[in-house]
């Protein structure tokens, strides 16, 4: 009875309270006599009502809204992937990708599809959102400035931050007078028009600029140090004499705008002397304790908006406040990274697509219909380029810095990306910039921002001397046996790294091994990039000393983590991979299999190959497609690792299922000459004892090392046998068939070394 307990409950409780609701239902019919009842009359049939009606579903604001965030969300990601394997930092894809949804590609050539999808009265909906999308950010960009470096190196600095202000303003100034005449709107004061050019012609993206450092390895050099230092100062004078040109430009004059001016001196003494303490004292309470508490949260939000609030009424803007804000916030590394991972997902990934959107969407190259404009935005460019780039590095050079390194600074410093369309957007709309001068700015931040990775390829290039660190690894390192183990978690590398001790253990100065983490450089922040490096290798450090065990650390940040694995891997001269086995969140599912889900969400490589008719959809393998890249484009080969609490490779179990199988022995005989091993071989196919060959190998073996390694001709393995084990050696082949017979061995085998043969 106690089983069908809960059902007559269910069933009655139903039932009872239905009833109930009905009575109600009729006896409420009765209480409207004598009341004007309104029933709507259909004009239509049922199928014109429900299009009605399903019309003016489709055409409310909100579901207007919810369908341009998904547009915007998805065609910027697919422009960022399509630039990050350019080798260009993904916020091109999304300068692009705004371009394309406006006037200038979808309004030219699907004018309807674009009244539809963006008709002019729902700019006012996504203005705002992009609105509240450009606080956050710029409040990011003031926690990822690091003003204790700042303060420390400045003087080695703060000549080339300025002058890299200051010669493009002058330029700017300069190219505003020739084009004054023709491009300022009607009523706009010629120095309200310099200014606004000077300033965009002044600005470098600190964010863009230190993800290309993190990316190309530099942030540990000298080089890296000064750039950063730069950009940082850059911004933060750049953004004070934007805050002032926007005064004087909404007072009309200067004089003007002093008592704005003075307002603006006056909130940031008092951000700095009152709330910036204010707020150190609060992240004091907060240290150690790894959480933050929502009443910690509110306190930080609401200095933001505060302070975003403030300054837009004192008439300098609210991105500068939301600046303020973050450039003020406590300098604790942990706190900061806390805060911004609170931020930084819904800011840059939901709400800034929409700003480079918005921005296409007022941006129309089509008004660019003559060779005379398109020359003027060809002067534009030279004119930003001659004042940001050259500029940056004859004044670096005058500094004494050689001429790659001055080169590279210049190259670095022209990179402008969203910044630009920030100032470009500011001066829009306070309507200093005309249509056209807007398209041609614009036009002029994608280009200085796209060639910054082939002007720094090309100095590379011209100045080729200096090996790359690869390369001088491979010079020192010539004649050893050579692994290279890539890790995601600390725990898993350290594991690999006791199984690559394992391989070398008694081989003295013949052995080398790298321990590899390659980081998503959109993860990372130029503040704390050292004590990020420090975390990942601690625990490799602390192995490779129990191990007595000399150990390489290489740390990358990159755009496109798979390519640069294969190409450190090939360039390397490696003998061995190493890495642990990945798994596809979606992994089995039909989603998965249909839309090429992977770690990453959205693979849309896979897709491509899959047209291309380069790999299946529908793929049986065993391995993630991370793990498939590497094992297709890798040269050598690849250990990879199913881990089951290793410790060490004392006891170790290879099942033969084919004569192709066999180049596993040689692993074996390594670990035995190593490790003092323990091997099992199993003859799962009895085709060894058939093979003379392959027997004398095993005996030559046995004979330089007696009673280690075995051959062992059973049918079936007993649980008891592989739990007892420490390792298992097998082919990637072998592998998979053991997961496509779905083998009673997966559920009991040790930790799993899957070693491919290129």
């Amino acid at each position: 009875m106690k089983k069908y307990r809960n059902i007559i409950f269910y069933t009655v409780t139903i039932a009872f309270f239905s009833c109930l609701v009905y009575w109600f239902l009729i006896e409420g019919k009765t209480l409207e006599a004598g009341e004007n009842i309104v029933i709507k009359e259909s004009k239509g049939t049922i199928w014109e009502n429900f299009v009605e009606s399903f019309s003016t579903n489709l055409h409310h604001p909100l579901a207007l809204l919810l369908a341009q965030i998904v547009t915007i969300i998805l065609v910027a990601r697919l422009f960022g992937w399509i630039c990050m394997k350019m080798k260009q930092p993904s916020v091109i894809g999304e300068m692009i990708a705004g371009i394309v949804l406006g006037p200038s590609l979808l309004g030219l050539y699907f004018p309807e599809f674009s009244a539809f999808l963006f008709p002019k009265e729902s700019l006012g909906n996504l203005q705002f959102l992009s609105q509240i999308g450009l606080i956050l950010f710029m409040y990011i960009v003031g926690m990822e400035l690091d003003l204790s470096v700042l303060r420390k190196k400045a003087h080695d600095a703060v000549v080339i931050s300025h002058a890299s202000i200051i010669i493009p303003f002058a330029l700017g100034i300069g190219l505003s007078y020739f084009i004054y005449k023709e491009f300022a709107p009607d009523g706009i004061q010629f120095s309200s028009f310099a200014l606004f050019i000077a300033i965009a012609m002044s600005i470098t993206a600190f964010p863009v600029l230190a993800r290309i450092v993190q990316e190309r390895n530099l942030q540990k050099t000298k080089l890296g140090t000064i750039v950063i230092t730069c950009a940082a100062a850059d911004d933060i004078t750049a953004w004070c004499i934007l805050a002032a040109v926007i005064a004087i430009v909404k007072a009309g004059s200067f004089a003007s705008s002093i008592y704005v001016i003075l307002m603006a001196i006056a909130y940031v003494f008092l951000m700095i002397k009152i709330v910036r303490p204010f707020l150190k004292r609060i992240g004091e309470l907060q240290v150690g304790k790894g959480i933050i508490n929502k009443s910690i949260v509110a306190i930080f939000f609401l200095t933001l908006i505060i302070s975003a609030y403030a300054t837009e009424v004192i008439g300098i803007h609210a991105l500068f406040g939301a600046f303020m804000a973050g450039a003020i916030m406590p300098e604790n590394v942990k706190f900061r990274n806390l805060f911004i991972e609170k931020v930084e997902d819904v800011a840059l990934v939901l709400l800034l697509p929409l700003f480079f959107v918005f921005t296409g969407l007022r941006t129309q190259i089509g008004l660019l219909n003559d060779k005379h404009l398109w020359m003027i935005a060809g002067l534009i460019i030279a004119t930003a380029v001659t004042g940001k780039f050259i500029g940056s590095a004859l004044t670096a050079k005058f500094l004494r810095i050689d001429w790659k390194d001055s080169l590279t600074i210049g190259a670095l410093m022209n990179t402008r990306g969203l910044m630009e369309l920030i100032v470009l957007n500011i001066g829009y709309d306070l309507g200093v910039l005309s249509p056209e001068i807007f398209a041609m700015m614009v036009i002029m931040a994608l280009f200085t921002t796209f060639m910054t990775g082939p002007s720094l390829d090309l100095i590379n290039f011209i100045f080729k001397g200096k090996k790359s660190m690869v390369d001088e690894e491979t010079d020192e390192n010539s004649g050893k046996y050579k692994i290279l183990l890539s890790f995601d978690t600390p725990e898993s590398g350290s594991t690999l790294l006791k199984l690559s001790d394992n391989f070398t253990h008694k081989m003295n100065g013949n052995k080398s091994v790298t321990a590899m983490n390659i980081a998503p450089v959109d993860e990372l922040h130029a503040f704390d990039i050292e004590d990020y490096e420090k975390g990942l290798f601690e625990n490799i450090i602390d192995t490779s000393h129990e191990l007595k065990l000399e150990v390489t650390t290489l740390f990358k940040a990159s755009t496109d983590i798979e390519n640069d694995l294969i190409n450190i891997t090939n360039k390397g001269n490696y003998d061995l991979l190493l890495i642990m086995l990945g798994k596809s969140i979606y992994e089995g599912t039909l989603l998965g299999k249909l839309l090429g889900f992977t770690t990453k969400i959205i693979n849309p490589e896979k897709l491509l190959n899959t047209v291309k008719g380069r790999s299946y959809i529908f793929n049986s393998s065993p391995f993630d497609d991370f793990t498939l890249s590497i094992l297709d484009k890798t040269n050598i080969p690849v250990g990879i690792m199913v881990d089951k609490n290793f410790e060490s490779a004392d006891r170790i179990f290879i099942p033969i299922f084919d004569l192709s199988d066999f180049y596993l022995v040689e692993y074996a005989k390594r670990l035995i000459n190593n490790n003092d091993s323990q091997v099992i071989i199993l003859d799962a196919a009895g085709q060894i004892r058939k093979n003379t060959e392959i027997r004398e190998l095993i005996r030559n073996i046995e004979h330089i090392a007696p009673n280690h390694i075995t051959l062992y001709n059973e049918k079936t393995i007993e649980k008891d046998f592989l739990a007892s084990q420490d390792l298992m050696l097998i082919s990637s082949k072998s592998w998979k068939s053991l997961i496509d017979t779905k083998s009673l061995w997966l559920s009991d085998i040790p930790s799993t070394l899957i070693v491919s043969n290129p």
